[in-house]
């Protein structure tokens, strides 16, 4: 697939692999609408993007708000005209074995940001998808398929992801919408 004149969102984009992603999109002439909590982190990221030639427009807000989920890709359209990529990314982790654990908040955290965040992407973004045949990408773990100790909570998302991913693809067989895990080792 060529990124040119792509309309693509990438979630997460402040930093780490999100923002490595939005780079490399923006290299190949993707038109980027940016998305992560921290704001000044973002602008970052799309300066960079806007520094090697691409387009980059920011949107600051949480993965685990539907609200904003509908209002990242309702900017992603109104600027670009349509949606051809989204790039499911945001994640959080854990380090603690689950006996040491004082708080399970952390457990809901994990769910809300690394299965639901994509969850609520993938629902406001699906519609403009199927209208340009385009692509839902993403990035799991291979955790998502292998338990490792220290990570009940991380591991328990993204198997969660990967239940979900596996059978949105099945569902949009027929619609031209393309759906891919990224399942990145350590």
């Amino acid at each position: 697939m060529s990124f040119q004149d792509r309309s693509i969102i990438v979630t997460g984009a402040s930093s780490g692999l999100g923002a490595a992603l939005a780079q490399a999109f923006a290299k190949q002439g993707g038109r980027l609408t940016l998305f992560a909590r921290r704001e000044a982190e973002l602008e970052a990221t799309a300066g960079l993007c806007r520094e090697i030639g691409g387009e980059a427009t920011t949107v600051t807000g949480d993965v685990k708000s539907v609200e904003d989920c509908r209002r990242l890709v309702e900017t992603a359209v109104a600027t670009y005209g349509g949606l051809d990529v989204l790039v499911a990314n945001a994640g959080v982790s854990m380090w603690a074995k689950f006996e040491d654990v004082t708080d399970t908040a952390m457990f809901r955290e994990l769910i809300e940001v690394n299965y639901l965040g994509v969850v609520n992407c993938v629902h406001a973004a699906l519609p403009h998808l199927k209208e340009r045949r385009g692509v839902v990408a993403a990035v799991s773990s291979i955790q998502g398929k292998i338990p490792v100790p220290l990570h009940t909570g991380y591991v328990a998302s993204k198997h969660a992801l990967q239940g979900f991913l596996d059978t949105l693809r099945g569902e949009l067989r027929d619609t031209g919408v393309d759906v891919i895990t990224a399942i990145p080792h350590w």
